[in-house]
């Protein structure tokens, strides 16, 4: 369903608010039909919330968004798809480790998507975010530590 309507209303994204009505609707549904989702999206926030310099906000499409150095690490919508950006090389390298896919919209670029669905899935959309944040350059010249 999420794929059928991001292909047929993807330029309703540019509505406001309509995207955030949409992920609230992800979330309703992911919370009976995978009832330990938004628990494991929870832990993955705790998490990466841990991690020095990062942040969380709404992202700009729905669902939520982690930060370091307000630069995005990547987000999660509400049915528990996460996307992360990464280099091309960097995508394609992840697409032979981990069970990830093309990004849902932009198929050509560094963005990949994964759906988390299970606790082991959890482990692996955290290693996917420490990936992300550990590549992203720290603006201070002493560093994270």
């Amino acid at each position: 369903m999420f794929d059928w309507v991001v292909k047929n209303f993807g330029p309703l994204k540019h509505v406001p608010v309509l995207p955030h009505v949409f992920d609230a609707f992800l979330k309703m549904i992911s919370l009976f039909q995978h009832k330990h989702l938004l628990d494991y999206v929870d832990d993955i926030e705790t998490e990466v919330c841990s991690w020095q310099n990062t942040s969380v906000s709404v992202h700009k499409y729905g669902g939520i968004q982690f930060n370091t150095y307000n630069r995005e690490l990547g987000h999660i919508h509400g049915n528990g798809l996460l996307d992360v950006l990464f280099s091309r090389e960097q995508k394609l390298m992840l697409m032979k480790q981990y069970p990830v896919q093309d990004h849902h919209v932009f198929k050509n670029s560094g963005w990949i998507s994964f759906k988390i669905k299970t606790i082991e899935d959890k482990q692996i959309a955290l290693e996917l975010l420490k990936y992300a944040y550990d590549l992203k350059p720290c603006p201070s010249p002493h560093g994270r530590g």
